[in-house]
Parts: structure tokens; C-alpha cells; sequence
């Protein structure tokens, strides 16, 4: 057995995410581009890449590691581009689109040998947290004057437009995307092709897929763009497990076990917007509080049922695992960084990336 800690992303269950995706490329004539600040573990980057266009970036990075490592298309995006990262970033873009007008006229000039874009903020969302919310009060997330941005159209030949997050609701992002229209057509009519950015949970289960690909091929003809879709969650969903062992449990009003794991090091997206971890079934007659095995205090996956009480030694597999998880594993109290273990489609396990002290000594100074 590989040692605990590891995620474990299972081609099988990525494999199905693929499908749909490349389902809705064909069926709506949009563009699937991976996006990389959600998930970046470049092991299966072969993999995805025969069922999606390219990627897109939120810094220099990023942009690097997805030319690198992907290919196909390569759009580069941050929220502000420093002098000094500039000109790197063009090198390995084949597509830039800046949050600002003052981005776009410091920097317009030095990529005028790639596509060049900009954010617009059509100033609603479906968020429903304020910390990911791209619409919130004093947003600094893209453009929404139309006035000012007609200005510039001379520049630019495409629009990226994010505001969707976890939105599963098909309903929602249609009538979001007729208040975009509304707001900001007379741009749209201009543009040669759109980002929908990510955030639209289409390869969910019960998702109307063929509604979904109908919306954005109306929307593709009526203005003549190419759209793209920026899938990010819905592209790894339900694909990887965090794999643990309890080390230690104990009693103290409720019955307590400690895993070699921590959410604060391995899980953090979920301690920053206080939810739960997942366990699968999550039902029988013994319930325990999984803790993590760092010093927080609040360092706690959550509370699940189990058909047996937890012994010292047991596994527990977190679900969904990937999704703005891997890409913000961090060295907190040195806990061990979970290594990285790909499940081949004939079920075998193959070790990518293991961790040790020279990592984390090497992460530091």
C-alpha cells in the first residue's frame, strides 16, 4: 500500500468530465480552456489535452506551465501584470487579456505580436460568498463602463467575462448572460471572440447540457464570436480523494480521530470558506470528528458517520479533492505534503510526485 498521505486523482472519473466537455466543443462550437488556478497537477495534463483547447492563467507562472506542459491555446490573464514579468508572459502566450484600460495601455504595445483582450465586469454574479464574489462593491475585476472601453476597441478584438461561481443552476447563467448582453451588446457586436470565463458547473450530474450548448451557440452566432468556456471545478469534479490514516483517536465529548493529514496544509479552500470536507458513504452508526494532526486548534475536516468505530491505522478517502485543493497545499507546521498518485484507467496506481524535507527546506530560506 502507498503511504498515506496522497491524493489520488482517478482517470476514470476525470475521464467522464472529459467527455462532457468535449461534448458540449462539439455541440455548441465553443473553445475548452483548462483553468489553472483551480487545478495545475501537470501529470494528467496529456491526458486532458486531447478533450480541451489549451489553457488560461491568472499569473506569469501559470502561463509558463500550461504552454509547457499543455499546450494547444495559451491565454494569459492577471489582475496586473508588473514590469519585470511583462514581456515573459507574451513570450508564452498566444493570447493576453489584461483586467485594466491602464493595463492595456502600458502594455498594448509590447503584445502587439499576440491576440489582445480585456476583462469586462457586467457588475453581477452568482456567488454567494463575498470573498469570491468578482461583482462585490468596489470590485477591482475588469472593466464595466461601456463609454471607456469603446475607447479602446482599436486595440483589442475580444472580451473575457467571469462573474459565474459554482453555478449549477442552468436558469441563472441564462438570464446573467442576457443581462450581459443587455449591458454591454453594442461591445459584444465589435468582439471577434468572448470568454465566459469558468465557474459553470456544467459537467455536474442532472445538468441540462443540451440547453447549455444551444445558449452558447445562439450566443456565438448572434454576435459572430467565438466563445470560449474557462472550466476549471468542472473540469476535475469528483475526480480526486485526499488518502489518510488515522493516527490517534481519543474521547472528549465527542468521540475525536486524528488523521496524518491537515486541512489547514492539504484542504485549505475549505477551511478559508468554512465548509466540510466529504466522506463517501457518510452514514452508519459511529460518528467521529476527523481532525487534522496540525497545532490549529480548528484544524478539522468535519464530522461523519461510519458503519464501524475508527481505529488506529484505518483509511478515510476525502471526495473531491482537486478543485482549488492541490494548488494550495502549503508546509504549515511541516506536516508532510501529501504526495500525488494517479489511478490508470485499468485501475492500477501509479506514484507521480512524492515530497520530502528538501522540498520543504528548499521552500524557504
Amino acid at each position: 500500500m502507498i503511504q498515506t498521505p496522497y491524493y489520488m486523482i482517478d482517470k476514470s472519473k476525470l475521464l467522464q468530465n472529459m467527455e462532457k466537455i468535449a461534448y458540449v466543443r462539439e455541440k455548441s462550437g465553443a473553445k475548452a480552456l483548462l483553468a489553472l488556478k483551480c487545478f495545475a497537477t501537470w501529470s494528467v495534463f496529456d491526458f486532458m489535452s486531447q478533450y480541451m483547447d489549451g489553457t488560461t492563467s491568472s499569473s506569469l507562472y501559470e502561463v509558463r506551465l500550461g504552454h509547457e506542459k499543455f499546450g494547444g491555446e495559451t491565454h494569459a490573464y492577471s489582475v496586473a501584470y508588473a514590469d519585470y514579468e511583462i514581456d515573459e508572459v507574451i513570450s508564452h502566450a498566444d493570447k493576453i487579456i489584461f483586467n485594466s484600460i491602464s493595463q492595456l495601455e502600458r502594455f498594448a504595445d509590447k503584445a502587439s505580436g499576440i491576440t489582445r483582450g480585456l476583462r469586462l465586469n457586467p457588475q453581477v454574479s452568482s456567488s454567494s460568498f463575498d470573498l469570491a464574489d468578482p461583482a462585490r462593491p468596489f470590485s477591482r475585476l475588469g472593466e464595466w463602463d461601456v463609454s471607456k472601453v469603446e475607447k479602446v476597441m482599436d486595440r483589442i478584438s475580444g472580451f473575457m467575462i467571469h462573474n459565474n461561481c459554482e453555478n449549477n443552476d442552468f436558469a441563472l447563467f441564462d438570464r446573467m448572460l442576457t443581462q450581459i448582453e443587455d449591458k454591454f451588446g453594442s461591445l459584444l457586436s465589435r468582439a471577434e471572440w468572448v470568454s465566459l470565463g469558468g465557474g459553470i458547473h456544467f459537467t455536474g450530474e442532472g445538468y441540462p447540457i443540451d440547453a447549455f450548448c444551444d445558449r452558447l451557440k445562439a450566443f456565438s452566432q448572434k454576435y459572430d464570436v467565438q466563445v470560449y468556456l474557462e472550466p476549471g471545478e468542472a473540469s476535475i469534479t469528483k475526480s480526486t480523494t485526499l488518502e489518510v490514516t488515522v493516527l490517534d483517536t481519543l474521547y472528549n465529548g465527542k468521540n475525536l480521530a486524528i488523521v496524518d493529514s491537515s486541512i489547514e496544509a492539504h484542504m485549505l479552500d475549505l477551511l478559508i470558506y468554512r465548509e466540510n470536507a466529504k466522506v463517501t458513504p457518510n452514514e452508519g452508526d459511529h460518528s467521529f470528528m476527523v481532525c487534522g494532526k496540525s497545532c490549529l486548534a480548528g484544524d478539522i475536516f468535519g464530522e461523519f458517520r461510519f458503519g464501524s468505530e475508527l481505529k488506529i491505522g484505518d483509511r478515510i478517502s476525502f471526495q473531491d479533492a482537486a478543485g482549488y485543493t492541490m494548488v494550495k497545499k502549503n508546509w504549515f507546521n511541516g506536516v508532510k505534503m501529501p504526495a500525488i498518485v494517479i489511478k490508470e484507467l485499468d485501475g492500477s496506481l501509479r506514484p507521480v510526485r512524492e515530497f520530502d524535507f528538501a522540498d520543504y527546506e528548499q521552500s524557504l530560506s
